[in-house]
């Protein structure tokens, strides 16, 4: 009997440690394209539109540890409530990253000529159309 816990025990404890691991190579992968993106403005073209969805990493977990159904369930809100952490952490950099843009803009725009000021507004408007197309789904 002992033998048998012992061995369920483990089995438990190496599902949780490649759970941990594929969490952390999916924040990773997430946190390395924001970087890049947000610290070095790189517009390259995505290859997928963005990270894989909940069920969509559920799903390979399952196929790959052929998990219960009991265990799909638990590991959903898993992901979710990972995923809300990772936004929670990125939502005041988007706030300063915002805020240090205004005020680039402002300092561009008080160089201008008053004839200058609308076609800058217009170049803005076009670039801020573009960010927002180019920017990763909500989840």
């Amino acid at each position: 009997m002992e033998a048998t816990n012992s061995s369920k025990t483990r089995r438990e404890a190496a599902l949780l440690v490649f759970v941990v691991f594929l969490l952390g190579l999916l924040v990773g992968g997430v946190g390395n394209h924001l970087w890049g993106e947000r610290v070095w403005g790189r517009q390259q073209p995505r290859p997928h539109a963005g990270p894989p969805s909940r069920e969509e990493v559920v799903n390979k977990l399952t196929a790959e540890l052929q998990l219960t159904p009991d265990q799909q369930k638990q590991i959903g809100p898993i992901i979710d409530d990972t995923r809300a952490q990772i936004r929670a952490v990125y939502e005041p950099a988007d706030a300063e990253h915002e805020k240090i843009r205004q005020q680039g803009r402002a300092r561009i725009r008080a160089v201008l000529t008053p004839e200058q000021q609308p076609k800058f507004d217009q170049f803005l408007q076009r670039m801020d159309e573009q960010r927002k197309k180019d920017a990763p789904p909500q989840h």
